[in-house]
């Protein structure tokens, strides 16, 4: 019997076993087949050292400079008897009653300053937060920079000393069947690592957020590795561990991490001070389906189709008109519109980005366009309403493409949206809710903030309010 070769890729050995019986009476052994000649950076082991290969130097490595973060909050108790006016006469209605609730994930340095990137979910509305070290020693954290949609967030910890701290690899280098390590702190049993290889690129829509651009892979991913380093066969980071597909809540073999190129993108602004804004270009998308691509002309359903353009904005000056198909930005295709997005996100601002697209006639060209800031136009003129109305305890302002952006809605929404609500307020009773668009009151177009608190006051016999709710149009009167 004749065994197969081991391929040796860069640093990293895969076997290829292959047998052949020879039959009774050969005179030779059966031939194997040629190997196909190497790749680059590719041999044949020459040594039985060379075979027994480990992962053990990438852990030591990389393993420093993940970290356990936990956070912890005060959240209210509320007794089953709250709301019912005879049983609160005995029991009260539990106010003032709080209990405390943490949650475990974990985190990655990248910088040996101190700065910790980990998922958002893991310390969203945390009161405090504290980082551990692989080494035992803990530090309290503070919260420099969250994103929601990005689902990231950037802690800072201090010490003397600096920190182990991994490096940023570049995730458009990663490809399709590269092997990788995960580690975190699963289930909150001690830093854990395990291998696998990248399944797949640029997955969206995955169930976080509903909106993304991941990493897939195989490398086993459960609850407690939320933050944790993906990490390639250099022993940098590709990726950060955020969510996995799972029935049962465990790792069934497909995980997703945010690639690195977003986190460099997110850290440096945390590292600068700045707030992490993606570039405004006045323009809204939408996929393009099969039945788009066919009357397109399009081989298969690709790209991000623009559904409509502001005036005076980055889209129009660049030329995209509505019915256009943006195919590549940069020189990387466009899936869908969330892939265009997270290009976009990552470019920065203040660059220009060359777009390359196909016209509603069939005619392919390629643009520039201009990465701004998004304009604060309206002024955001933010009041808090009072009175007898429905609208009492909630703040108000002029959505622009700005406060858009920072309220994670489309840049292209306009009117009065409803920025907080507080509790048990007459508008938080009626229904009201934070990112609701205000469009209509008794029958007139809402225009601005000034308008809606002036006729609220107005409105003493009764209020017909129209919200827009995630593109719902909603329609409620109160007496």
């Amino acid at each position: 019997m004749q065994y197969g070769r081991l391929i040796l890729g860069p640093g990293v050995a895969a076997l290829l076993l292959a047998a052949s019986i020879a039959p009774a009476g050969a005179q030779s052994p059966v031939a194997p087949a040629p190997i196909a000649p190497a790749a680059s950076g590719e041999r044949i082991p020459g040594s039985e050292a060379e075979v027994k290969l480990t992962f053990a130097p990438l852990v030591r490595k990389s393993a420093p400079a993940v970290v356990n973060v936990y956070a912890a909050r005060q959240v209210p108790v509320r007794t089953p008897f709250a709301g019912d006016p005879f049983f609160e006469q005995f029991f009260g209605r539990g106010e003032g009653r709080t209990r405390r609730e943490s949650s475990l994930g974990s985190g990655v340095i990248v910088d040996s300053a101190g700065l910790v990137v980990t998922n958002h979910h893991v310390i969203a509305d945390a009161e405090e937060v504290r980082v551990a070290l692989a080494d035992g020693r803990e530090f309290d954290a503070k919260v420099l920079l969250r994103d929601q949609q990005a689902d990231l967030a950037v802690l800072k910890i201090e010490d003397d000393k600096p920190f182990p701290s991994i490096a940023i690899a570049d995730s458009d280098k990663t490809e399709i069947g590269d092997l990788v390590l995960a580690i975190g702190n699963p289930f909150g049993i001690g830093q854990t690592v395990t291998n696998g290889i990248v399944s797949a690129l640029a997955r969206t829509h995955v169930g976080v957020n509903d909106v993304g651009y991941f990493i897939q892979t195989d490398a086993a991913i459960n609850p407690g590795n939320s933050g944790g380093a993906l990490v390639d066969m250099h022993g940098e980071l590709v990726g950060v561990n955020t969510a996995i597909f799972s029935r049962s809540g465990g790792s069934n073999g497909i995980g997703f991490a945010i690639p690195s190129n977003m986190v460099r993108a997110f850290a440096d602004a945390a590292r600068e001070g700045r707030p992490f804004e993606r570039p405004y270009i006045g323009a809204g998308f939408v996929p393009v389906t099969a039945d788009m691509a066919e009357a397109l002309g399009l081989d298969r359903p690709t790209g991000a189709l623009v559904q409509a353009v502001r005036p005076d904005t980055p889209a129009e000056d660049a030329g995209l008109r509505e019915g256009d198909v943006v195919l590549s930005m940069n020189g990387f295709p466009v899936d869908n519109p969330d892939t265009l997005g997270y290009r976009l996100a990552t470019a920065g601002l203040g660059r220009d980005a060359e777009l390359q697209v196909m016209a509603a006639d069939g005619k392919r060209e390629t643009v520039r366009l201009a990465l701004e800031r998004a304009p604060e136009t309206p002024p955001r003129d933010v009041r808090t309403l009072t009175g007898r109305t429905p609208f009492a305890g909630v703040t108000i302002a002029n959505l622009s493409p700005r406060l858009a952006g920072e309220l994670e809605m489309p840049q292209t929404a306009t009117g009065v949206v409803v920025t907080e609500v507080e509790r048990d307020s007459p508008a938080a009773r009626f229904g009201l809710r934070p990112k609701d668009i205000i469009t209509s009151l008794n029958g007139r177009d809402v225009e601005s903030t000034e308008e809606l608190e002036e006729d609220a006051e107005n409105g003493r016999r009764g209020w017909r309010i129209e919200v827009d709710r995630n593109g719902q149009r909603l329609v409620q009167t109160f007496r």
